[in-house]
């Protein structure tokens, strides 16, 4: 019964994060910030209670799901890096964002899909920001992060996201 739950509960998460408008694929994104020929593997996680609180807790946001889809990528045995894809509600609808992070440090963000008006993504310049930002450093919008003006919710959303990708990663991933 317990596995059925599970599964239940992962198409269900997989079916709403795939809802939104594919830009880019996750591991074509992971390539392409990684290494052409790096091995990407993925794993679906399904975070216990207990792990739960304590990854809300640090990201100080609140989780909406249980489940998270971790990228890594390989090459001749290292680990060059890992993906966090984070699935966010940004008005109505879902965008997805990777967030590429590498010995304790944010290597950049992909927007994987979309599916608010096209004038809401952020661009280049604004998503550059979260490039060598530590894993241990909160963002807060308008302190550490600037709006965007008219993509407000959007770049909280994205914001909010590298939180609760850098709690996943020092909980489960970090020091692996």
């Amino acid at each position: 019964m317990k596995h059925i739950l599970l599964l239940s509960l992962l198409i269900f998460s997989l079916t709403n994060s795939l809802s939104a408008k594919v830009l880019l694929s996750p591991i074509d994104a992971m390539k392409e910030n990684y290494s052409k020929t790096a091995t990407i593997t993925k794993k679906n996680i399904l975070l216990s209670s207990k792990k739960f609180k304590k990854i809300q807790a640090d990201a100080k946001v609140k989780l909406t799901t249980k489940i998270y889809r971790i990228y890594t990528a390989k090459e001749n045995g290292k680990i060059l890096g890992y993906g966090i894809l984070i699935n966010k509600k940004v008005r109505s609808k879902n965008a997805v964002i990777l967030y590429l992070i590498h010995k304790n440090k944010l290597q950049g963000i992909e927007i994987i899909a979309f599916n608010e008006p096209h004038e809401y993504i952020p661009n280049k310049t604004w998503t550059a920001q979260f490039q060598n930002v530590l894993t241990n450093k909160m963002l807060q919008l308008s302190r550490d992060i600037p709006t965007i003006t008219g993509a407000t919710l959007s770049a909280r959303s994205v914001t909010n996201g590298s939180r609760i990708a850098f709690a996943l990663y020092n909980e489960l991933l970090q020091g692996k």
